[in-house]
C-alpha cells in the first residue's frame, strides 16, 4: 500500500508499505477512503515533538472494513465506520469511567495511545490506504446508510468536532450561559459551533484571521479581531464589564501575537482576564 510516513523535520514521503494484517481476534483493516490533517501532526512535521523515522502519520480516519477478526460482534466487513483518534481497550478502569483517552493498556507504561503519533504507541496512522485498527468493537464508529455521500461531515467525528464540543464540556457550561473561545481554528470553530447548539446566550471568538472570523459569523458567533484591539477588552465590552460565563482555549502552545512572534502563554492568559471570577475554563 502506499501510505505517508515521516522521515525527520519537514521531510515526509509516500511510501510503499506492506498492507495491516489482523493481528488479534477484535482487529479489523479498514480501507481509508478519508483523512484530515491534524494541527498536531503539523507539530511532528516542524519537529516540535519525537517520531521515530519511518511512522506513518495520520489520526483523523474514515473508511470501509475490509477484513475483520473473528471475535467481534458489532464491527463487520463492509461496515463504513469513524476510527477517532485515540487507541483505546475498552475495558481499563480509565476507559471503564469514560476517560478512553487516558487508556492505561494499549501503550504500556503511559496513560493514552493514538495513530501514528509521538509518543502514543506503537499504532501507524492512517494516511495511508489501509488501516488495523485493534478492538474495533469498542473503537469504530459505525456510521449509518448513505455515509459515502457524507464523508466530509463524518470524518470531522474522528477528531475535530470531539476536541472542540469537550472544551465546552470541559468548561463546565450551561445553557444559557456566555462563552468565549480563542482560536478560530477548525477546533475553535467546532467549540463555537457545539456552544451554539448547546443554547449558549452569546458565542464570542477570538482571532485575526478575516477568513475565519467570518464563518465565525456564519454560525452565529460574534466575532472579534485581536489585531485591531485588547480582545480582554473586547469581551468585557460585549459583556457590561463581567466577563463570559465560560472560555475555551483552542489555540494551543504556538499561539503568536499580530506580529507573528511566539508568545506561548499568551491565549491562557487573555483567556484566564476574559472568564468572569468563578467562571469555568476548558483547555484542549
Amino acid at each position: 500500500m502506499k501510505a505517508i510516513v515521516y522521515n525527520g523535520p519537514r521531510d515526509v514521503q509516500v511510501v510503499e508499505r506492506p498492507d495491516p494484517r489482523i493481528e488479534h481476534p477484535c482487529d479489523v483493516i479498514v480501507k481509508i477512503t478519508s483523512t484530515n490533517i491534524c494541527g498536531s501532526d503539523l507539530h511532528m512535521y516542524e519537529g516540535r515533538t519525537t517520531l521515530e523515522k519511518g511512522r506513518i502519520i495520520g489520526h483523523e480516519n474514515l473508511g470501509v472494513v475490509v477484513e475483520a477478526g473473528p471475535a467481534l460482534r458489532r464491527i463487520r466487513k463492509g461496515d463504513h465506520v469513524c476510527v477517532p483518534f485515540n487507541v483505546s481497550c475498552g475495558f481499563c478502569e480509565n476507559c471503564e469511567r469514560g476517560y478512553t483517552a487516558a487508556c492505561l493498556t494499549m501503550n504500556p507504561g503511559n496513560a493514552g495511545a493514538g495513530y501514528g503519533y509521538a509518543d502514543m504507541g506503537p499504532y501507524e496512522g492512517g494516511q495511508a490506504e489501509y488501516l488495523r485498527v485493534p478492538y474495533a468493537d469498542f473503537n469504530c464508529l459505525k456510521l449509518p446508510e448513505g455515509a459515502q455521500e457524507q464523508e466530509n461531515d463524518y470524518v470531522m467525528l474522528a477528531d475535530i468536532w470531539p476536541t472542540g464540543w469537550h472544551a465546552v464540556e470541559l468548561s463546565g457550561f450551561m445553557p444559557g450561559e456566555s462563552v468565549v473561545v480563542y482560536g478560530c481554528g477548525p477546533v475553535g470553530l467546532m467549540a463555537a459551533y457545539s456552544a451554539v447548539l448547546r443554547g449558549a446566550s452569546q458565542v464570542m471568538v477570538v482571532d485575526r484571521h478575516p477568513d475565519r472570523l467570518a464563518l465565525a459569523e456564519k454560525i452565529g458567533a460574534v466575532a472579534i479581531d485581536d489585531s485591531r484591539g485588547n480582545p480582554v477588552d473586547q469581551v468585557k465590552e460585549l459583556t457590561k464589564g463581567r466577563g463570559a460565563d465560560r472560555g475555551c482555549e483552542c489555540v494551543g502552545y504556538q499561539c503568536h501575537d499580530p506580529a507573528g512572534h511566539e508568545v506561548p502563554n499568551a491565549t491562557m492568559n487573555d483567556l484566564v482576564k476574559s472568564v468572569k471570577a468563578t467562571g469555568g475554563l476548558g483547555v484542549v
